[in-house]
C-alpha cells in the first residue's frame, strides 16, 4: 500500500524517518485541501448568522458531528467538540465527577497519561475520595486481572486508556465496563491512542465517556471529541459560559442550550472540525483491516529486531498497538534519541506524560517509536540500524 504518497510532509522531508505518530500524526493532502477550502470558500461563524453562507457552514460543521457519531457508533447529540482528549477528560472530571464520586473510590492505573491521571487525582483530593492506582507489571503493562480486582462496591469511577501511550497495551474495555457497571460505577476511556489504529464502536464497549483527539487521527491540532451517554451529559453542568451554550439569559438567571451545545461555549474551532471530518473520511476510505495488518506487522518486526540487539530492553507485549517503548542499557534515552536524530530518525524520548509508571519501573524515561499508516518497512529498517549503530557508538 502506497499510503505514504498521500502525505506531502514526506515529499518535503524525504530524508526523515518519522516515528512519532503517537504524539501527532502527519496530515494527508485531502485534509490540507479541505482546510484551505474552508478558509477560502466557507469562512463564516456557525449557528448564528442569518445569511446563506453562515447557514451553509453550519450545515457542514454539524455534518461532521454526525460523521463522528457514525464513526464511533453513537448519536450526534452524544458528540461534544473540545480542544482535545485532555480537555475532554478534564470536562468529565470537573462537571460529572463531583456528581457521583462523593467519598467513594476512583480507580485508575499507574500507566495512564497524565491527562487521564491528574484530573482524577485532583477530584479525589477535593472530594475526600479514595484514589486507587493499579500498579504495572515488570514490562510496563497493567494486568486485566489487577484492574478488575481493584473495582469494589465503593468504586464510583474508573478511568483508563483504551490503548496506553507508552507500551501500546490494548485494554479489554468491555470486560472492564461490565465490572464497573456491576457495582454501579462509571467508566471513562482515553481513546487518543486507540482511534487512529482500531475501529471503535463505543456502544459495543459500553464506555460511559470516551475521548479522542483529531491530530492523532491525521486531522488538525486543537480539535477533540468527547462522547458521553445522553443521560449523563444532560446531568452535567457546563463549566464554560458565554455565547452559543445558552438558551435564555436574564439578569436574575440563565438557562442552557441542550446537549451537546451547552458544553461548546464561544466560537468553536470550525476549521478543526471541518479538518477532522476530512481526516475521518480519509481513514474510512483506507481499509481498516489492511491498515491494521500493515501497522501490526511493522510493530512485530520492530519488537523482534529491537529484542535482538544486545542491551536493548523492550517494554510491553507483542499485542501492543501503535507504539513500542525500549531502552538501551547504560544509555540515557535522551542521548539515544539525539543520536538517532542526527541520522534523521525522529522518535520520542522521555516519560511520555507517564511519570508514575517510570517511577514504578525505576527508569528515568524510555525511547518510544510509534507508527502510522504511512510508516513502511524502510522506516523500521532505518530505526533498527540506527539503534545498533547507537549501541556501537556508546558501548564500543
Amino acid at each position: 500500500m502506497a499510503w505514504k504518497s498521500d502525505f506531502p510532509f514526506f515529499a518535503a522531508h524525504p530524508e526523515l524517518t518519522y516515528l512519532d505518530s503517537a504524539a501527532t500524526a502527519q496530515k494527508p493532502q485531502a485534509v490540507l485541501d479541505r482546510l484551505m477550502a474552508y478558509y477560502v470558500d466557507d469562512n463564516a461563524n456557525v449557528h448564528r448568522g442569518l445569511y446563506q453562507l453562515a447557514y451553509a457552514t453550519t450545515e457542514k460543521f454539524e455534518a461532521v458531528r454526525q460523521q463522528v457519531a457514525d464513526f464511533v457508533g453513537v448519536a450526534a447529540h452524544n458528540v461534544v467538540f473540545t480542544r482535545g482528549t485532555t480537555e475532554s477528560l478534564n470536562l468529565v472530571a470537573s462537571a460529572f465527577g463531583p456528581l457521583v464520586v462523593g467519598n467513594g473510590e476512583i480507580v485508575t492505573t499507574v500507566a495512564e497519561h497524565h491527562s487521564n491521571f491528574i484530573p482524577w487525582q485532583q477530584l479525589a483530593q477535593r472530594n475526600g475520595a479514595t484514589f486507587t492506582v493499579v500498579p504495572a507489571q515488570a514490562d510496563g503493562d497493567v494486568a486485566l486481572a489487577d484492574i478488575l480486582a481493584a473495582i469494589t462496591p465503593k468504586t464510583k469511577l474508573v478511568a483508563l486508556a483504551h490503548v496506553t501511550n507508552v507500551t501500546g497495551a490494548l485494554r479489554d474495555i468491555r470486560t472492564i465496563a461490565d465490572a464497573v457497571h456491576a457495582v454501579g460505577g462509571y467508566l471513562v476511556v482515553d481513546g487518543a491512542q486507540a482511534v487512529p489504529h482500531l475501529p471503535v464502536k463505543i456502544a459495543d464497549l459500553k464506555a460511559d465517556f470516551y475521548a479522542f483527539s483529531g491530530h492523532k487521527v491525521y486531522g488538525p491540532t486543537g480539535i477533540g471529541v468527547l462522547v458521553g451517554r445522553t443521560a449523563l451529559l444532560e446531568q452535567m453542568p457546563p463549566i464554560q459560559f458565554g455565547g452559543e451554550m445558552i438558551d435564555q439569559v436574564a439578569i436574575e438567571a440563565s438557562t442552557w442550550a441542550p446537549v451537546p451545545l451547552k458544553f461548546e461555549a464561544g466560537t468553536p474551532n470550525i476549521a478543526g472540525v471541518i479538518g477532522l471530518g476530512a481526516a475521518l473520511t480519509y481513514l474510512t476510505s483506507s481499509a481498516w483491516q489492511a491498515r491494521q495488518h500493515h501497522e501490526q506487522q511493522l510493530l512485530l518486526r520492530l519488537r523482534a529486531g529491537l529484542a535482538a540487539i544486545a542491551g536493548v530492553t523492550v517494554y510491553g507485549s507483542e499485542n501492543a498497538v501503535g507504539a513500542v517503548s525500549f531502552n538501551l542499557a547504560d544509555v540515557h534515552p535522551h542521548d539515544l534519541a539525539t543520536f538517532l536524530d542526527e541520522q534523521n530518525i525522529a522518535v520520542r524520548a522521555g516519560h511520555h506524560c507517564a511519570q508514575p509508571l517510570m517511577q514504578q519501573l525505576n527508569i528515568p524515561a524510555t525511547v518510544r517509536a510509534s507508527v502510522g499508516v504511512y510508516t513502511d518497512d524502510a522506516d523500521i529498517d532505518r530505526l533498527l540500524s540506527g539503534v545498533e549503530a547507537g549501541r556501537r557508538f556508546f558501548h564500543e
